[in-house]
């Protein structure tokens, strides 16, 4: 596996290239960073070419000067398909990482051969979650970030899994650690402030895969289940035993699906 730093704006991303054959991009989600990918994109690696990016303010990417959006993180994503003069990509997105996706396939979706929101939606936030991430920017700006790793990090797994993946959970709050206050803030004022982009399901031709956790504690199931009839196609994977982090629960099943739905891209 290969690491990489490429100038973005006034700073700088980071990303992984590794194996041959069709391109996916990787994109990780709040918190996390492209090592939250590791031993999933390995294996994929065996049959694809995987790529792997830090977006703006997490892993070791930095943090443009300027307004922190969505939008930025999508166009950190075409600076690393840009500098790789890669032609039509498979995006497949974790959570935060489906926001940037989103505002990806808005921007440039004739760069697209498929997209993927793994645990992820179109919607704008809520009052009540835009809240929660004021809260949040709160404790940062407290020097309190500990709280916010050590109780949004175990959420991300279903409940009953906790102690099965001990190792998994614990290995991604050292992830979320290294995450700088500033990049925190920048995307939950990001996350905050997005639009709806619901619409890209409805007019998007690729073919859509859309990873739905049974036991997801931050998008309740039935929710979700409301964007899978949108998109004209589509490959649905419903987890039954996976909470928000189903490419670490449920992973040999992730990599079979994800298998099977890029042979229709």
């Amino acid at each position: 596996m290969n690491i990489h730093n490429i100038p973005f704006k006034t700073s700088s991303i980071r990303y992984s290239d590794q194996g041959q054959g069709k391109t996916i991009i990787l994109l990780h989600g709040y918190l996390e960073s492209l090592e939250i990918w590791n031993g999933f994109k390995d294996e994929l690696a065996k049959k694809f070419r995987v790529i792997a990016i830090d977006l703006p303010g997490h892993g070791k990417s930095g943090i443009p000067e300027g307004n922190f959006t969505v939008e930025l993180m999508a166009e950190a994503i075409k600076s690393v398909i840009d500098h790789l003069k890669l032609d039509k990509v498979v995006i497949i997105a974790h959570s935060m990482g489906g926001y940037a996706l989103l505002a990806f396939a808005e921007l440039w979706p004739e760069k697209l051969a498929g997209i993927g929101l793994f645990h992820s939606i179109t919607w704008t936030d809520s009052p009540e979650k835009r809240d929660a991430r004021e809260r949040e920017i709160e404790l940062v700006k407290q020097g309190k970030k500990n709280l916010i790793y050590n109780i949004n990090v175990p959420k991300g797994f279903a409940d009953d899994n906790l102690e099965k993946f001990k190792k998994e959970v614990d290995r991604a709050i050292n992830i979320a650690y290294q995450t700088s206050d500033e990049g925190i803030i920048g995307a939950l004022n990001a996350m905050k402030k997005r639009k709806d982009r619901t619409y890209i399901l409805e007019k998007i031709e690729v073919p859509v895969f859309f990873g739905i956790g049974k036991k997801d504690n931050y998008i309740p199931f039935e929710k979700l289940l409301t964007l899978i009839s949108i998109p004209k196609r589509k490959y649905v994977v419903i987890f039954e035993n996976s909470g928000h982090m189903g490419f670490i629960e449920e992973k040999e099943s992730s990599l079979d699906e994800i298998e099977n739905y890029l042979e229709l891209c």
